[in-house]
């Protein structure tokens, strides 16, 4: 256990910090991260990105004083510039137009998020009709979805979705999951499919990513120690938002935060311990700036709980490999 001094004299009772690990970046962020930063390397500045690389300010900031361009669609990419598809993945016909541009492009999408294209493409071309669990509008999902035909695969968001599906019962189908849902609501959904569709054919293994599933259940391990939560993350990662909810079903108040600035002191009313997290997308720098925040106000007695050790490494594209 680490105690780290406030900069100023402290007026309130010491603050024990449980810190959940891991947290953070995950091998997919690091991957996309760096293949920005070796496309400037390579081609100069400007290097298009379509899309935010990863769902965090604080990182797309740093790529963009860099000299990353980032741009909501392909249209918005001269001719010529070399161009960047975020980590979430993108639908078929996006690398198709840029082929057809004569664009240099390189894919960032997670490779476990590739995993899950791969596997649609499988399954619609084995005839079946999949049901994809995800969220509707989220980047991930416009992309899984828009690896295969329209028309092939429907949204599923909740329990009363799945209550609401209507199939003939000879309907060949299958199912899929975003890769950064909740853990446990996905595994209800899941089993609800199941249920109406006995011979519904899914994934040997569950989609939702490791760092996913390893960040929610190091906030399970000490969500009831503490009296509040803090998570570290951007209001559209969806990754970060399920971090909350899974303090919350914990019984434990959470609130997502993007900085150390957005801390509001009055929150450690009462507080004794603290739990923090940070979402995949969400860098370690920005952990330690809301330790030295909190630092301000309470004399803080940092620890960090561990539940698992992650190694995993993602291989860059092949136009960048070393």
């Amino acid at each position: 256990m680490t105690t780290i001094a406030p900069a100023s004299p402290a007026t309130l009772a010491p603050l024990k910090l449980l810190i959940a690990a891991p947290r953070g970046f995950c091998a997919g962020v690091d991957r996309a991260i760096e293949i920005v930063e070796r496309a400037l390397d390579r081609f100069g500045q400007p290097v298009f990105v379509r899309h935010e690389i990863v769902h965090n300010r604080f990182v797309v900031d740093g790529l963009k004083a860099k000299g990353a361009v980032f741009v909501e669609e392909l249209d918005e990419v001269p001719d010529g510039a070399p161009v960047v598809f975020s980590a979430h993945g993108v639908p078929k016909i996006v690398p198709a137009a840029a082929t057809e541009r004569g664009l240099d492009w390189l894919d960032a999408t997670c490779p476990l998020v590739s995993k899950v294209h791969r596997q649609a493409e499988r399954q619609v071309e084995a005839g079946r009709h999949i049901l994809f669990v995800g969220h509707k509008g989220h980047p991930e999902v416009i992309g899984t979805m828009g690896q295969v035909p329209e028309g092939s695969i429907t949204l599923v968001e909740t329990l009363d979705d799945v209550m609401a599906l209507d199939f003939p019962a000879d309907t060949s189908l299958a199912f899929l999951t975003q890769t950064t849902l909740s853990v446990d609501d996905t595994r209800e959904i899941v089993a609800a499919l199941r249920t109406r569709f006995p011979d519904i054919n899914g994934p040997r293994a569950e989609d939702i990513c490791y760092a996913t599933s390893n960040r929610q259940a190091a906030v399970k391990s000490i969500a009831a120690s503490c009296q509040l939560l803090l998570v570290i993350g951007a209001p559209n990662s969806s990754n970060s938002l399920r971090l909350v909810e899974v303090a919350e079903r914990a019984g434990t108040p959470a609130r997502l935060i993007q900085r150390g600035s957005e801390i509001d002191p009055t929150w450690l009313t009462g507080v004794d311990t603290l739990g923090l997290t940070a979402g995949a997308s969400a860098p370690e720098v920005l952990v330690r700036e809301v330790v030295d925040t909190l630092c301000q106000w309470r004399t803080v007695e940092e620890e960090t709980i561990t539940t698992t050790v992650e190694n995993m490494v993602f291989k860059l594209p092949r136009q960048l490999a070393d």
